[in-house]
């Protein structure tokens, strides 16, 4: 299970540390070897988050997430993303600012520094509109009851999630960013991009069901002994739908990626090592989403999912509190860490106060249990 599952990382993580020792001996492994473990732990509530999507898709589409997926995720993300933003903030071609990064690496950091604010502004206000859509909404399971039945029912007063992130965005534009247009229309496009493809993907999940139902109305009644109940694999999101939940967790996986990218300058300068080690620690994300898909984990352990999504509140109030002033990264992903392992520890204590049952149909549902992804 682990093999098949964590494999691909282990040869990416080999090769990529042996390329990191032929192009910056010897340095170059130690500092790979950092970047992987930053991403890692910066990550690690993108991959519950991840999970929770990628169990709604169908096979080929999960198998599109990992393969064309992580292309994008490592070269696109690592590499190819902070080449264009120092493109576009030094008004140079990509080749230009690629030549800039391998020959004046402290004057691309100082770039990548001068645009930060609209970086942080854009992923801060769509991981704030993905956690604040969570915590308003109804839930039968409640992590911390005492903070979430209250929030549900304010949630039900409508748009509150778009009130809320943009009067903080306002607040943070207002009082403390050097260039306050900037940093407001990077927060509003933010938020409009997870408005239209969250929206695009809860829309053509909609017209699935729609037709999955009307085919099972069609259909002849299943024998007498046969399984009922549960997700069958044709609920699962294809067609339109499973792409816009790709496109999703694309863009989920760009606004946590942000906070790594930057904060790998702390470590070295040299874009070839940062694709390098965060392209590692990348791979690992991917895996570990697929394990908890596998396993079931999010099924089993009910609260991972309410700690996911109060460790990306926590990167959102984080990103936008570095748009004024320097956020360490220990504190980032300390927080992330600390909040999923609470979560875990309360679900280990609910499943033993209820005999140690997990829920129904952990793991067994996914295609991801039995397909050789």
């Amino acid at each position: 299970m682990i093999l098949r599952t964590f494999g691909w990382s282990f040869v990416v993580t080999a090769v990529g540390l042996l390329a990191a020792l032929v192009y910056n001996w010897p340095d170059g492994l130690a500092l790979v070897a950092v970047l992987a473990v930053l991403e890692v732990s910066l990550s690690f509530d993108n991959a519950v988050v991840n999970a929770k999507v990628l169990d709604r898709m169908s096979a080929f589409w999960q198998k599109i997430f990992l393969t064309v997926g992580i292309a994008i995720a490592v070269f696109g993300m690592r590499l190819v993303f902070p080449l264009l933003i120092v493109g576009i903030t030094a008004k140079l071609n990509p080749f230009d600012a690629f030549d800039l990064a391998v020959n004046d690496p402290h004057r691309y950091h100082d770039l990548m520094n001068d645009a930060y604010p609209m970086i942080a502004a854009f992923g801060g206000m769509f991981l704030m509109m993905l956690f604040l859509d969570f915590v308003f909404e109804e839930r039968a399971d409640k992590w911390l009851p005492w903070l979430e039945r209250p929030l549900a029912r304010i949630g039900k007063l409508d748009q509150l999630s778009v009130v809320v992130a943009g009067g903080a965005l306002a607040f943070v534009a207002g009082l403390y960013a050097d260039d306050p247009g900037e940093v407001m229309i990077a927060g509003v496009l933010g938020m409009v991009t997870y408005i239209l493809v969250n929206g695009l993907g809860e829309l053509f999940s909609e017209a699935t069901d729609d037709d999955e139902d009307e085919d099972e109305e069609a259909a002849a009644p299943a024998p007498a002994g046969g399984r009922s109940g549960g997700p069958s694999a044709a609920a699962l999101a294809t067609g339109k739908a499973g792409f816009f939940l790709f496109l999703y967790l694309e863009v989920l996986d760009a606004s946590f990626s942000f906070d790594g990218v930057i904060g790998a300058f702390a470590i070295s300068t040299d874009p070839i090592i940062i694709a390098l080690g965060l392209g590692i620690g990348a791979m690992y994300i991917r895996s570990l989403t697929v394990f908890l898909v596998r396993k079931g984990t999010l099924h089993e352990y009910v609260y991972l999912e309410h700690g996911a999504h109060w460790a990306i509140g926590a990167l959102a109030v984080c990103m936008l509190v570095s748009i004024a002033r320097h956020v360490p990264e220990w504190l980032t992903g300390g927080l992330g860490a600390g909040l999923i392992i609470a979560a875990f520890v309360s679900s280990v204590v609910r499943n033993r106060g209820e005999g140690g049952e997990p829920a129904a149909g952990a793991g067994e549902g996914s295609p991801l249990h039995s397909s050789k992804v």
